[in-house]
C-alpha cells in the first residue's frame, strides 16, 4: 500500500517539474500527452492498492463444519448400535417415550437396528467431507482439487436422502408411535444441518444439475422408505427352532375382537419352561409388555406357547388385546418388557435362568431355547 502511495507522489512531482519548471534543453510536450502519461502511471499504482476478493469464510471452513456435524451423528449412532447389539438400546433411554420409540417395529430395518444405517450414513458423510483435507496441497494439489470437486455432489445427495428419512422418522414419531425420542430428534437436527451446509457452502455453477439431483434423490428415498415400512406391522417371516429341533416360519400378526395380539408364539414349550411359568404364576409374578414390542415377543418365544399361556401377562398398549394401560401406569412401567417379581421390577428380556434365580425356582432347568443376548 505504501509503495503505491509513493508511486502516486512521484508521478505528481514529475508533473510539477515538467509543467512549472520546464528545462530549456527539453522541448515542451503537448499538454494532453503529458496528462495521459501521468494519469497512466497513477492508474498503474492505484490498481495495486485494490484488494483482491477473498474466498468467503463459509467456503473455506465448509468441509470442517460438515465433518464435525457428521462426526457427532456418527458417535451417537455408534453408541446406540453397540448398546442395541449388546442388549437393548431402550435401556439407555432417558424417557419412557424414548423407550417406546426404540422398541417399536419402526426401529428395525431388515432385522437390523435403524441406528446401524444411520451410522453408515454419518460415516459416509464424514469420509466425503474430510478425505480431501487429508491430502497436503503442497504435495498433491491436483488430487486434492479433484477430490474436492467430485465429492460435493455426492455429499449433497446423501444430505438430501438423510433429510427425507429424518422427516419421515419425525412423522412416524408424531403420528404413528405417538412418542418422541431425544436421540432421534438430535439425529434429525444433525441431518437438517448437513443438508443446509452441503447446499450453501459451495458456489454451485450448475443449479439445474443440483435441482435435478435433489429431485431424484427425494423420489428414490421416499419410495425406499415407503417400501421398507409398508408392512412394518406384519411380522417378517423368519425361521424359529422348536423344542424338537424343527424349523417353522413365523406368520403375520393376528388380531382378535378384543384388540391386537401381535405375532403368534411359535416355539413349543418343554417341561422345564412349563414348570417355571407355573412357579412364576404361583408367586404372583407379572410381565408388562406391548403387542408390537419385538423384545416382548423374544421373551415369549423363550417360554414357548404352552408355558407363556401360564404367565400373568399385562398388555400396556391401549390397542392391544385385554389392554390394561392404567395398571402399567400405576406400576411405573417405562419400557417393555418389564417383569415384576416379589415387588421388584426387572426391565428388558430376561433369560429363563435369571427368572428362575430371582424368583426362587428350584425345579427342572433344562430350558430349550438360548438367550439371544449372551
Amino acid at each position: 500500500m505504501w509503495e503505491a502511495a509513493n508511486g502516486v507522489w512521484e508521478a505528481w512531482e514529475e508533473l510539477n517539474k515538467i509543467v512549472l519548471s520546464p528545462s530549456p534543453h527539453t522541448p515542451p510536450l503537448p499538454t494532453l500527452c503529458l496528462f495521459q502519461q501521468t494519469l497512466h502511471k497513477i492508474n498503474k499504482y492505484s490498481k495495486s492498492m485494490t484488494p483482491r476478493p477473498s474466498t468467503p469464510w463459509i467456503y473455506r471452513w465448509s468441509r470442517h463444519a460438515i465433518g464435525a456435524v457428521a462426526s457427532i451423528g456418527l458417535v451417537e449412532t455408534a453408541f446406540l448400535t453397540a448398546v442395541e447389539f449388546a442388549g437393548s438400546a431402550a435401556d439407555v433411554c432417558p424417557t419412557s417415550s424414548c423407550k417406546e420409540v426404540l422398541e417399536s417395529p419402526y426401529a428395525t430395518v431388515f432385522g437390523l437396528p435403524l441406528t446401524l444405517f444411520g451410522f453408515i450414513a454419518y460415516a459416509s458423510m464424514a469420509l466425503l467431507a474430510l478425505a480431501p483435507l487429508a491430502i497436503a496441497p503442497e504435495r498433491n494439489q491436483q488430487l486434492r482439487s479433484t477430490l474436492e470437486k467430485n465429492t460435493w455432489l455426492p455429499m449433497f445427495a446423501l444430505g438430501t436422502a438423510m433429510l427425507v428419512f429424518s422427516i419421515n422418522l419425525m412423522y412416524l414419531m408424531l403420528f404413528k408411535i405417538d412418542a418422541l425420542c431425544p436421540y432421534c430428534i438430535v439425529s434429525a437436527l444433525l441431518s437438517v444441518t448437513l443438508f443446509v451446509l452441503t447446499l450453501i457452502c459451495r458456489d454451485w455453477e450448475d443449479v439445474g444439475q443440483l435441482f435435478l439431483t435433489g429431485t431424484l434423490v427425494v423420489m428414490a428415498t421416499a419410495i425406499a422408505v415407503l417400501g421398507v415400512y409398508a408392512n412394518v406391522d406384519d411380522s417378517v417371516a423368519s425361521p424359529l427352532r422348536t423344542a424338537t429341533g424343527e424349523t417353522t416360519l413365523r406368520s403375520p400378526k393376528s388380531e382378535t375382537k378384543g384388540g391386537e395380539t401381535g405375532p403368534p408364539i411359535i416355539n413349543i414349550s418343554g417341561a422345564s419352561e412349563i414348570a417355571l411359568a407355573q412357579h412364576l404364576n404361583d408367586i404372583g409374578t407379572k410381565e408388562y409388555g406391548a403387542y408390537w414390542c419385538p423384545h416382548c415377543h423374544e421373551q415369549k418365544e423363550l417360554f414357548g406357547k404352552e408355558a407363556f399361556s401360564l404367565i400373568n401377562y399385562v398388555e400396556c398398549d391401549a390397542k392391544g388385546n385385554n389392554a390394561r394401560p392404567q395398571m402399567c401406569k400405576a406400576a411405573g412401567i417405562s419400557g417393555f418388557p418389564t417383569w415384576e417379581i416379589k415387588g421388584k421390577l426387572y426391565a428388558g428380556v430376561q433369560s429363563l435362568e435369571k427368572l428362575a434365580e430371582i424368583s426362587g425356582y428350584s425345579g427342572p432347568s433344562d430350558f430349550h431355547y438360548p438367550f439371544p443376548y449372551r
